[in-house]
């Protein structure tokens, strides 16, 4: 598994063999890196060590001690992502899990089980099913009616790994299974650091829909249409929308709009294409909205959920960093080891096992 992940790393990092090569100091040659990358030979320990520092990688990803692999990894705007792309993407994302599982070997804890929803996954026979599809989503989990607060915590109980990392731009996110040696694949959810709260919440429905719906029973065009309108039920229930706004209006007001996009915590741009979608507006309201108080909403968020500057604060994924903390005040890791698996500065890592006060009382003396 040495040669698979090398090669990875080394298309994330743009790097031809000469390139590495030189990157190490010409400590191996390329035509030696070529031998390791066809499994024809395997590099020495202070090798590998020069390799991880080259490519920017953890050896315990070169290692794959773990013993796993991404399946499914499937970006929905091919055109326009890049091998380098997707080398980068499927490198942090096996980065991350190591790590998890790492965390989760030393508390001697199990992965969440994921809780899927359905036996199987959903033969849908049109794009209009996706809603029966939410609804049946809601029930399941045991939702109510109700705007869901957190998203990514929602999730996260539901036995999904869900990684905020930056992708390549205008691609939110993708679902994918990591294998695992002997072990039931774990889903993971990977969505784009680069856009709004509002954004994610919306793409993490979407993932979750392409985890549910039988990929063979709609044509890829109408699955994401589908996608589309699973993410909007499950965030926006019909009942509940209706109830707020109505079961029919010739139009609505900037303030109004805002307040609901709140409510949901969905974007301003999703809010009204729900309304189309439930008949509460018509394609004339729709098109009058998006033509004037709506008209930036398509690129800019309105009243964002999350300020620019703290983009990333909010509905963060946080069990893996709870049971970092958790080994920590056991005395299971060290501050070193915390600060590894986090990528968190050590005087931060101890101000959150401490508190900032007492972190920084430590560093004055």
């Amino acid at each position: 598994m040495i040669a698979d992940r090398l090669k990875l790393a080394r298309r994330k990092a743009g790097f031809s063999l000469r390139d590495l090569s030189a990157a190490m100091g010409d400590k191996v040659t390329a035509q030696a890196i070529g031998k390791y990358e066809r499994a024809e030979s395997v590099p020495s320990s202070g090798v590998l060590l020069a390799l991880a520092k080259a490519l920017d990688v953890s050896l315990s990803y070169l290692l794959d001690t773990q013993r796993i692999a991404l399946s499914g990894v499937e970006f929905r705007t091919k055109a326009n992502t890049t091998a380098r792309d997707r080398a980068q993407v499927e490198t942090e994302v096996l980065e991350w899990v190591e790590r998890y599982l790492q965390i989760e070997q030393i508390l001697e804890r199990d992965s969440a089980e994921w809780q899927c929803p359905l036996p199987r996954p959903r033969t849908l026979q049109s794009v209009d099913a996706a809603e029966q599809l939410a609804n049946d989503v809601r029930e399941k989990w045991e939702l109510g009616l109700d705007p869901i607060p957190n998203m990514t915590e929602l999730l996260e109980e539901k036995g999904l790994k869900v990684l905020t990392v930056p992708l390549p731009a205008r691609v939110s996110g993708f679902t994918c299974l990591v294998q695992r040696h002997e072990a039931t694949p774990l889903p993971v959810i990977v969505v784009s650091d680069q856009f709004t709260l509002e954004r994610r919440r919306l793409t993490l429905a979407h993932e979750l829909a392409h985890r549910l719906v039988d990929p063979e029973s709609l044509s890829d065009k109408d699955e994401e249409k589908a996608a589309n309108v699973f993410a909007g039920a499950l965030l926006m229930p019909r009942v509940h929308l209706e109830r707020e706004v109505g079961k029919h209006r010739n139009a609505l007001g900037y303030k109004e709009l805002i307040d609901l996009k709140r409510i949901y915590r969905v974007s301003g741009a999703a809010l009204l294409v729900r309304l189309r979608q439930i008949d509460v507006i018509n394609d004339a309201t729709l098109t009058y909205a998006f033509q004037s108080i709506a008209r930036t909403w398509r690129s800019q968020e309105p009243d964002e959920l999350e300020q620019a500057d703290a983009r990333g604060s909010m509905e963060r994924a946080q069990r893996f960093e709870r049971l970092c903390y958790w080994a920590l005040a056991e005395g299971l890791i060290s501050l070193s080891k915390a600060s590894e698996l986090l990528r968190t500065p050590i005087p931060d890592v101890e101000s959150g096992l401490k508190g900032p006060q007492a972190a920084h009382a430590h560093h004055r003396q």
